[in-house]
This record gives C-alpha cells, sequence and structure tokens, in this order.
C-alpha cells in the first residue's frame, strides 16, 4: 500500500496538518545530523514559544505517531478502577496499601493496578507525589505482602517464579529490589505500578489481555498503534486514576519504566502533560538513543526482533534512519520544559549511552527557548555523576537493569525537581 493512499489518524486533520504534506519515506533527504527540533517541515524556524506551541510541537507530536510509534487509540473510555485489596498498615505499617481492577469498559479485562503510599504523609492528609511505573512482571513480584494478587496473565519465563509462562506463589517478592518500594516511601513517595502484559502480551505471535478489546472497539491496521503505543495509551488511563486520588498529588506525576518500558513512559510523558516528570532507563534504539545511531541497537534490528512494538511505517526506515524526519530527540522537545532523565549503564552500550546524551543536546534549544535551564553541562558527566538539570543524565557501572542504585538517583533527580 503507498503512503498517500494510507489513512492519516483524525487527530491531524484536527490539529490542522494536511497529511498529504507529509513527507512520503522515499522522498526523503538522507540526513545525517539530528534535524533540528525548532525548524519545521516546510522550513519554518521557530524562534518564539507561541510558535513552538502552535505550529512545531503538534507537527512533531504527529510525525513521531504517523512514521514510528503510530497513532494512540481513539476509543473514549472513563477508567472505573474497583478496589480488590486494601491493607492501612502493609509493610510493618510503613505503606497504605491498596490494589484495583481498573476497567475501561464494562466487557474490558481489567488492567490491576498496585498503589503503596507512606503512612507517614497519609496520616497527616499530605498529598502524596507518585512514582509511576509500568513493570514486567505482575503486582504480586513489587512487595512479599499477602492478599496481593497473583497475576494470571502471558508472563515471561526469564524471570523468578515463573513456569510456562504462567507466575506462581514463588514469584512473590522477587522485584522488590528492582522497584525499591521501602526506599521510595522511605523518600516521602508513593508508587503505583501495573503490568504491560496485561495489556498486550510481549510477544508478537499472542494476542490477549487489552488489546483484542481495544481491537474490537476500533478498526486497527498496521500503520495504527503498535505495543508500545498501546502500553503508552494504557499508562494515561492509569494517570487518569490517579488524578481522582485526593490522597495523590495530581501534579507530581512521575513515570518510570525500563528497556522498552522505558520508550514507553518517554512516550507517554511526551503525549501527556500531567505526567510531572519521565524517567525512561536504558530506553535505547526506539525510545532515548538516535535511530541515526551507529553504536548498538539499530531500527532494522528493533524491527526485526520486535515488529510488534511500534507501526509498519517505522520499518520502511530499517535501511535508512537518516531520512526519519526527526529524531528521538523530538520526544524531551515534546516533554520540555518538564524534567526528563536519561539513566544509562557504562556495560549497556546496546543502548547507545553516548548516543542518548547527543539526544539530550538536540533537545536542549526547545528548554531554552521557553526560558528554562535544559542540560546543566553540554559535557557528558563522569560515571555515578548526575547532571541534574530539567535535562537530566546519569551513568552507572554495571549492566542493563533496574536496581536500588538507580532509584536513589531516580529520588534525588525528583525531589530536586518536584520537591520532597
Amino acid at each position: 500500500m503507498s503512503f498517500t493512499s494510507q489513512c492519516l489518524p483524525l487527530f491531524c486533520l484536527i490539529i490542522g496538518i494536511d497529511p498529504m504534506k507529509l513527507p512520503n519515506p522515499a522522498d526523503l533527504a538522507f540526513m545525517a545530523a539530528l534535524p533540528d527540533a525548532l525548524v519545521c517541515l516546510d522550513g519554518t524556524k521557530i524562534e518564539s514559544p507561541v510558535a513552538w506551541q502552535s505550529k512545531r510541537r503538534p507537527e512533531l507530536a504527529t510525525l513521531i505517531q504517523h512514521y514510528e510509534y503510530g497513532s494512540l487509540p481513539t476509543v473514549k473510555v472513563s477508567p472505573v478502577a474497583l478496589p480488590i485489596h486494601e491493607n492501612k498498615s502493609a509493610m510493618g505499617g510503613k505503606a497504605w496499601l491498596r490494589e484495583f481492577a481498573v476497567r475501561m469498559g464494562p466487557k474490558a479485562p481489567p488492567i490491576h493496578l498496585l498503589v503503596l503510599l507512606p503512612n507517614s504523609k497519609v496520616s497527616q492528609k499530605m498529598p502524596v507525589p507518585i512514582f509511576l511505573g509500568v513493570s514486567f512482571t505482575g503486582n504480586q513480584t513489587i512487595t512479599k505482602e499477602p492478599g496481593v494478587r497473583l497475576a494470571t496473565c502471558w508472563q515471561y519465563d526469564k524471570y523468578p517464579g515463573v513456569e510456562k509462562n504462567l507466575a506462581t506463589e514463588a514469584s512473590r517478592g522477587t522485584a522488590s529490589k528492582v522497584w525499591n518500594p521501602e526506599l521510595i516511601l522511605d523518600a516521602g513517595y508513593g508508587l503505583a505500578v501495573f503490568q504491560t502484559n496485561e495489556v498486550d502480551p510481549d510477544n508478537k505471535e499472542l494476542r490477549g489481555g487489552l488489546q483484542p478489546w481495544i481491537r474490537d472497539q476500533e478498526k486497527h491496521t498496521p500503520e495504527k498503534w503498535g505495543s508500545i503505543a498501546l502500553w503508552a495509551w494504557t499508562f494515561s488511563r492509569m494517570v487518569d486514576v490517579l488524578v481522582q486520588d485526593p490522597s495523590i498529588d495530581s501534579k507530581r506525576i512521575v513515570a518510570v519504566g525500563h528497556s522498552r518500558l522505558g520508550k514507553t513512559v518517554y512516550l507517554a510523558a511526551a503525549l501527556d502533560e500531567r505526567i510531572a516528570m519521565s524517567i525512561p532507563l536504558q530506553a535505547g534504539c526506539g525510545g532515548t538513543a538516535p535511530a541515526r545511531g551507529t553504536v548498538g541497537e539499530s531500527v532494522k534490528r528493533i524491527n526485526t526482533a520486535f515488529p510488534h512494538w511500534f507501526n509498519s511505517r517505522f520499518k520502511e526506515f530499517n535501511d535508512r534512519p537518516q531520512a526519519l524526519p526527526f529524531d528521538q530527540h523530538a520526544m524531551a522537545a515534546l516533554i520540555a520544559p518538564r524534567p526528563v532523565l536519561f539513566p544509562n549503564a557504562s556495560d549497556d552500550q546496546w543502548a547507545n549511552p553516548d548516543g542518548q546524551f547527543a539526544i539530550l543536546q538536540a533537545a536542549d534549544p526547545v528548554y531554552k527557548l521557553l526560558g528554562f535551564e535544559g542540560l546543566a553541562s553540554q559535557i557528558k558527566p563522569p560515571i555515578n555523576v548526575l547532571s541534574a538539570g530539567r535535562l537530566g543524565y546519569w551513568e552507572r557501572a554495571g549492566k542493563h537493569e533496574m536496581n536500588t542504585d538507580d532509584w536513589k538517583v531516580f529520588v534525588e533527580f525528583a525531589k530536586k525537581h518536584l520537591g520532597s
């Protein structure tokens, strides 16, 4: 199917961008350098915050969906969070633990959201800032607290306590050092988590979770959303739930995800301005690393291994990512002037840490245009030194994982920009 015969999402028309004026991948120039975030497709140079908001920002939001992630679902929902478990003295009295079954519609399968808030703040009736994360594993892995529902959806076999792609009781608490709830609670923040596989199993051969229900609500074609866009859309539906909770500070919601789920929270924050901060950990190609990068994973490699993550148009750039009319700094630019932190690890060159810092450098002019500090320094910081501008960067020694050292920095960065 040709580019001109494909249907651009309705949002493109709503914001006044003619789909016929978007460039055809076959005609795009070969651009080795990162495209200027402040230059529009028609060559207009953006020189004011008003022009940014009215012209370039909506253009970038259109481009990243059209050419990479696909347009997010358009089905209108009003999520209903039904409480299924509560313990007001969990974790030795430290936490108010609640779990909800969140439904998008009466016949929609539920997404289970685990919420942990520090009793030290709840007892004082203080709205709690919160980290909202999307997890590879079920809610029962976050804490050993009894009563948390054992996930029944498809699971990755590589995680402890999983047998034949199903969670067992042995999985309880196995991700506590991944999510570090006690550290977060001690810092005065809350933690909310849901599992990606309840939304859309991360398996190109499977359909399940919420995905079939979404497909029933609207026609889906390959150029529309892939799994990452569907996960990001659901992330915003969890934000819908949290902002209605008076015990949570709706102005201080921090999005956290690792690897492919780092890509998810990066996209979610770019398109949902209610998210106060985004922390995409080691998000790499298709996320926080440049598509034009020559280190680590490539566009062709990621599309071949994980064809379900992105839309069909992104695959047209497998052998020529330099032809993309944007790069991943467009996402940080869409988040501007809200803080975003790129955490990395020195042994994880597959995620291209140096390239990720270049992405922050390319987004920096947008923060400056809006009157805010972007990067604290144009020089990449040494290992284990946090560069804590609104465009934050941190790199530790070690491998591709989320751990306690990461969370110490996440909390430090959040406190700097959002307060304690």
